[in-house]
């Protein structure tokens, strides 16, 4: 009989609507680890994939019913029809609710990306000022010398807070819909952590470059002082000399 053919068909393709929907749609999702969230991607692309591939089946299960319907007589009609257009309504809101699921995840997965890319730009630029702490730990040199350490330091330090704030932003997007909550606050401590860190440290070293500045002015003061007074004694030693006077003749000050 055609019309149970038919029935078989219809109930069939509910089954599966209802299945992919419990499977893909209604469970409860965790995501802990980013290979948990990687492979829940993959997961609802291939299900979308599915889905539209019934849609080959969904229309000649409704070609069949509609040439069916045009041929029944008008009391079989009603029964098929309204089931033909459940099955049109639930595919095609199975449909629409796996491209939207999927099209969030895919954004989910995104985000994560751009967060662990706005983390590894961070903490290179972290890296460089712990090398440059490290190359101005004890530094030797004049003051000419440890001024340009200084400025080379606050060039460093003169670092935009964007990527900070999208770091603020987007893990607080992710860990708001509980995903990879732990992780994600774990990588934030470690990097807020060593940020507070190298930025303190900073302030102390540069604070120190700026007393040794001062104290090497003092000194290069004090060494051209020297240097001037040597080179007046110098003088007038060589002008002693060069007339012959003994020592027992110059004054005091002189001898």
């Amino acid at each position: 009989d055609k019309t149970v053919s038919l029935r078989k068909d219809l109930s069939e393709m509910h089954e599966w609507i209802t299945q992919a929907e419990e499977e893909y749609l209604e469970r409860d999702f965790e995501y802990k680890t980013p290979d948990e969230l990687q492979r829940a991607v993959e997961e609802l692309k291939r299900a979308k994939e599915e889905a539209m591939q019934k849609e080959v089946k969904v229309k000649l299960i409704t070609d069949s019913v509609n040439n069916f319907i045009a041929k029944a007589p008008t009391a079989a009609h009603e029964a098929l029809k309204k089931e033909l257009d459940d099955l049109i309504t639930s595919y095609q809101r199975l449909c629409s609710r796996l491209n939207g699921k999927c099209k969030t995840l895919e954004e989910v997965w995104a985000c994560w990306r751009e967060l662990l890319s706005y983390l590894d730009a961070e903490n290179k630029w972290l890296n460089e000022i712990e090398l440059k702490l490290k190359a101005t730990e004890n530094i030797q040199g004049g003051a000419e010398e440890i001024s340009e350490s200084l400025d080379s330091l606050e060039r460093l330090m003169r670092h935009p807070e964007d990527n900070r704030n999208q770091i603020r932003e987007l893990a607080q997007t992710l860990t708001d819909g509980g995903i990879l909550d732990e992780l994600i606050n774990e990588k934030l401590e470690k990097f807020n952590t060593r940020w507070e860190e190298l930025q303190q440290e900073a302030v102390r070293r540069q604070k120190s470059l700026e007393q040794s500045i001062q104290s090497a002015q003092e000194t290069d003061k004090t060494l051209r002082l020297i240097q001037e007074s040597l080179a007046v004694i110098d003088k007038q030693l060589t002008a002693y000399i060069s007339d012959r006077v003994d020592a027992a003749q110059v004054p005091q000050e002189a001898q």
